[in-house]
C-alpha cells in the first residue's frame, strides 16, 4: 500500500563536475508497505532507476544534496531503511540483518517497477547493496560501494574494529541512554566536526536511530558470502574509499576488488561519510547509464 504525501519543487543549481546534467524533478514522497512495515521513500527524476541505500542507522534525508546531482542522471529512489528515521520500526526491533534489509530493497524496487538500477550503498547499505546483487542479481544493473564490508572471515581487522564499536556503543547506551547511540557512532567513525556538520532536523532524527543502530550491530551485519559466491556478481561496480578513514576500512575494499570481476576502486577525500554524488560516482554512472 502506497500513500502519497506531497509534491514540492526543489530549485537547485546544475552543479558543473564535466557530466551533462537537466534540473532536478520535483520529490514525490511516501510510505510504501514493505515486507511488514511502512518504508518512508522519495522519488526524484525521471529515467533509469538509481537506488540509495543510506548507512548504519542513518536517514535519506543525510543524502538531500547528493539525491539533487543523481536526479538530474536518473529517476532518484532514496528511503530509509526499516527501523529508521522515517520509517516503520518494528516492535521489539532487538536484531536485524544485511539479509532482511537486502530483502526489503529487492521488494521496493519490485515495487516501484525500479529493475534494474543503479544501486548506491553507503557503509551498511553498501552491505546491503552487495547482498542485494548477490541473491537478486536481476534487481540491479550496477554498484556503487561507499566503504561497505564483505564477510566477517574476508575482513577480519575491520571485524574487530567493529566488535570494539559494538561494545562501546553498548556501553554509551547503558550510561548515557540509547538517544546518545547515534553521536558516538558518527563520532567514532568520522570524527566530532562530521556530527557537527548535520543540520539540527538530521541531528535529531539520527538521535532517534538508536535503537535501529543497535539492532544492526548486535544483529547478522556481516555478508554471507564467500569468494566463489562473490565472483558471480558481474555487474558494474565502483568502489570507493575515503582518505582519512581509519586503515582497517581499506580490508574490504581490497578483498571486494580481487573478488568481483568487474569492480575498480576510486579514492576520494574526506572521512567514512564519502558524497553519494562524489566526481567519481557521477562519472561512473553516466558511463553505465550510455551503455546500451
Amino acid at each position: 500500500m502506497r500513500r502519497a504525501r506531497d509534491r514540492r519543487s526543489v530549485a537547485a543549481p546544475a552543479t558543473d563536475r564535466g557530466i551533462a546534467m537537466t534540473a532536478p524533478a520535483p520529490t514525490h514522497d511516501s510510505m510504501l508497505a514493505i515486507n511488514g512495515v511502512d518504508l518512508y521513500v522519495e522519488e526524484r527524476g525521471t529515467g533509469a532507476p538509481i537506488v540509495c541505500i543510506h548507512g548504519a542507522g542513518s536517514t535519506t534525508l543525510a543524502w538531500s544534496s547528493a539525491i539533487d546531482d543523481l536526479s538530474r542522471l536518473g529517476r532518484v529512489i532514496a528511503y530509509d531503511r526499516r527501523g529508521c528515521a522515517r520509517s516503520e520500526r518494528p516492535a521489539h526491533y532487538d536484531r536485524t540483518s544485511i539479509a532482511e534489509h537486502a530483502d526489503d530493497a529487492a521488494a521496493l524496487i519490485d515495487a516501484l517497477d525500479g529493475a534494474p538500477a543503479v544501486v548506491i550503498g553507503r557503509s551498511y547499505g553498501a552491505t546491503v547493496a552487495t547482498d542485494l546483487a548477490l541473491r537478486y542479481p536481476e534487481r540491479v544493473r550496477a554498484l556503487v560501494l561507499l566503504e561497505g564490508d564483505a564477510s566477517r572471515e574476508q575482513a577480519p581487522a575491520v571485524a574487530e574494529w567493529i566488535d570494539r564499536l559494538t561494545d562501546r556503543l553498548l556501553a554509551v547506551a547503558t550510561q548515557d541512554g540509547v538517544d546518545a547511540v547515534a553521536k558516538a557512532l558518527v563520532t567514532e567513525v568520522a570524527g566530532e566536526s562530521a556530527w557537527q556538520a548535520f543540520p539540527d532536523e538530521i541531528r535529531g532524527l539520527l538521535q532517534s536511530n538508536g535503537p535501529a543502530i543497535l539492532a544492526e550491530l548486535q544483529g547478522e551485519w556481516w555478508l554471507d558470502a564467500d569468494g566463489a559466491a562473490l565472483a558471480t556478481i558481474r555487474q558494474p561496480t565502483l568502489l570507493v574509499a575515503a582518505e582519512d578513514s581509519p586503515a582497517e576500512f581499506r580490508e574490504p575494499i581490497e578483498a571486494l576488488a580481487a573478488l568481483l570481476p568487474n569492480a575498480r576502486t576510486a579514492l576520494v577525500g574526506g572521512g567514512h561519510l564519502i558524497d553519494p554524488a562524489a566526481p567519481p560516482v557521477l562519472a561512473f554512472i553516466e558511463e553505465v547509464l550510455g551503455q546500451p
